[in-house]
């Protein structure tokens, strides 16, 4: 028997310095981040046991702390770093990563997605 447990985080608020202008990346932007997320260990049962999967919580503290790390130009790389680090620091199988930015007018926003896997 086969398991893929898959968990998101949906709407992570994040606040980053983050755009291509000095101007822009001078006072941190408010960021929504979606991250799927599957474990590269799937027990057929968790037992109710926290050790057995991932602890979104965790995930969720550490996209926030990287976030707010460094200022960067593209919510790109953002993403490619979130991405990068929770493959290394939560042994996931895959991950997913959305980032949206409110910045151009007219729009809701701007948004941009990558995958990732071992």
């Amino acid at each position: 028997m086969s398991t893929e447990r898959i968990i998101a985080i949906q709407g992570l608020e994040l606040m980053a310095h983050v755009g291509v202008p000095d101007e822009e990346r001078a006072v941190a932007q408010r960021l929504l981040a979606d991250i799927r997320f599957c474990s590269s260990v799937q027990p057929v049962s968790l037992d109710d046991d926290i050790t057995r999967t991932v602890d979104y919580y965790a995930v969720s503290e550490r996209v926030s702390e990287l976030s707010g790390k460094q200022s960067r130009k593209l919510i790109e790389t953002l993403a490619d770093e979130i991405a990068e680090m929770l493959l290394c620091e939560f042994a996931l199988r895959w991950v997913e990563v959305t980032i949206r930015k409110f910045i151009l007018p007219n729009t809701e926003w701007v948004e941009v997605f990558v995958r990732k896997s071992l």
